[in-house]
């Protein structure tokens, strides 16, 4: 028989406890109102009825929380009056419409610089907003669905920025973007992160049980990609050894990229089942009753955040904070498609090559907001220390953007994919092979690092200093060809390499 806490509905309740009757009538022998006529039927009910009771206390469980029911309510006066001071990087929202201002207006007074500069500064409070208010979904929806929420909100930026490259039809671009934005994500954040959290402890601890899932979720991701250039080196190497001319540049054709998009599609798809699946398995586990429930293996420091979630007030109403969070959103797309905009002169007066500014700089440009909102945290923590108020050392790692990659990996990037074939975009995942060789690298050093679910200083400094590697070796990479041409847009193959050929002739005169 199920329990139930104060409070809870007569009428549900009772409801709930009559279709529990009937079927404990029919298992004593009874006549319930809906007679059962199937004798295996019978044979399985107290099964079925277990699994039915524990997913309908999860629902309610579930229900019962976001609505807050017994407890206080948020109006909606004190929930604005909540967000509008809930930082003071919110004073920073008086360059959105600047910003637009500056994009409108670039062509006749307003330099690119100036408009990359109001873009950013209006991107921080934004930033800002997204963590607020995923902080805020947490007490109604729970610790785990909370973060799930931040992680999404986090990657909108760098969502837009690949739906711009998309639409703008930059593949090869989008290609390094999405690369450089998973490294980013692996290496340079969580590294900085781990330095600055252990600076005053031995260890930090991670959660097992999402270590462990991280780590078959990030190597299927980069395994994925791996495939489709194991298959294009296993073409090109045939090629290469046939001995009729021009045999070596035969793999390159409209029959080649169209077998690659069959299978980046097919891949597509299998990854974002892979992503739902995990998603369900870790918030709702197998076993009894276990839906949105804290997990027995983790941390201390975790399940005490969870309690303090429970029996501490929010300070937005859910309702007005989904709205925010939609605002937000939208603004966030506009301003970050001009952001883009504005950069790319950039790449045409600096002279950047292609594959470091899509590999470093983009992916740096376009989580640039959130690090400014750390760095002033930072600097703010430092202050206090200096005058004797350090705040206690943190035992709980925050690795938040490994979560984030593993997101862009196994959601993001198939959706990308997804869209271009709809939009009739070639996007492929045939990316260039110096790509796959550093996310490969990247996921070994994470796994490894993480592999005992405690982190330190030193690992934190060893993968901030392989993201630096990375980005020196990029500056002097100029990219393969035969992928560039592959993902020709509004062109057959034939065409591309035409064209990729008079270029290499000018280059050579020029």
């Amino acid at each position: 028989m199920a329990s139930f806490e104060k409070g809870t509905p007569v009428s549900r309740q009772r409801t709930f406890t009559s279709r529990i009757d009937d079927e404990e009538s029919i298992i004593n022998g009874g006549t319930p109102q809906n007679p059962v006529q199937d004798q295996s039927s019978l044979n399985s009910l107290p099964e079925k009825r277990s699994r039915r009771i524990a997913d309908t206390e999860g629902l309610y469980r579930f229900w019962r929380r976001f609505t807050r029911h017994g407890k206080k309510t948020i109006g909606v006066k004190e929930s604005l009056h909540a967000i509008v001071f809930s930082s003071w990087l919110n004073v920073f929202l008086v360059f959105i419409p600047l910003a637009w201002v500056g994009h409108f207006y670039t062509r006749h007074a307003w330099p690119h610089e100036l408009t990359f500069t109001l873009c950013f500064l209006a991107i921080v409070p934004l930033e800002r907003l997204f963590d607020y208010g995923g902080e805020q979904m947490a007490f109604y929806c729970g610790k785990d669905l909370g973060d799930l929420i931040v992680v999404s909100l986090n990657n909108v930026v760098e969502a837009t920025l690949a739906i711009i490259l998309l639409k703008k039809c930059e593949l090869k671009l989008l290609q390094s973007t999405i690369i450089g934005v998973i490294v980013l994500h692996l290496l340079l954040i969580p590294g900085t992160a781990f330095i600055t959290g252990g600076a005053r402890i031995l260890e930090q601890e991670l959660h097992p049980h999402l270590v462990q899932l991280n780590h078959s979720l990030l190597t299927i991701g980069v395994m994925s990609l791996l495939l489709p250039a194991a298959f294009f080196a296993a073409l090109d190497r045939g090629a290469a050894a046939d001995l009729t001319p021009g045999a070596a540049a035969s793999i390159i054709n409209d029959t080649t990229r169209h077998s690659l998009l069959q299978i980046s599609r097919g891949l597509a798809v299998i990854l974002l089942l892979v992503y739902v699946c995990s998603r369900i398995f870790l918030h709702n586990p197998p076993g009894d009753d276990n839906a949105l429930r804290q997990h027995p293996l983790a941390p201390a420091a975790l399940k005490h955040e969870e309690e303090h979630l429970i029996a501490t007030d929010p300070e937005v109403n859910q309702w007005v904070c989904i709205v925010m969070i939609l605002i937000s959103i939208g603004i966030m797309a506009a301003t970050a498609e001009w952001l883009v905009e504005s950069i790319e002169f950039v790449r045409e007066e600096g002279h950047i090559g292609e594959e470091w500014f899509g590999l470093i700089l983009l992916p740096i440009v376009s989580f640039a907001a959130d690090g400014f909102v750390a760095i002033m945290f930072f600097i703010r923590y430092m202050i206090r220390h200096i005058f004797n108020q350090p705040a206690p050392p943190v035992l709980l790692a925050k690795a938040r953007a490994i979560d984030l990659s593993i997101q862009f990996t196994l959601f993001w990037m198939p959706f990308i994919v997804l869209l271009g074939w709809w939009t009739d975009k070639p996007m492929l995942l045939l990316f260039d092979f110096f790509e796959v060789a550093v996310l490969l690298g990247s996921c070994f050093i994470v796994n490894y690092v993480t592999a005992d679910a405690k982190t330190n200083w030193a690992e934190g400094y060893a993968m901030v200093s392989f993201y630096l590697m990375i980005a020196l070796c990029a500056w002097f990479y100029t990219g393969q060809t035969e992928i560039e041409i592959l993902l020709a847009c509004h062109e057959s193959i034939e065409e591309a390499l035409i064209k990729a050929a008079s270029g290499v002739v000018e280059a050579h005169h020029g």
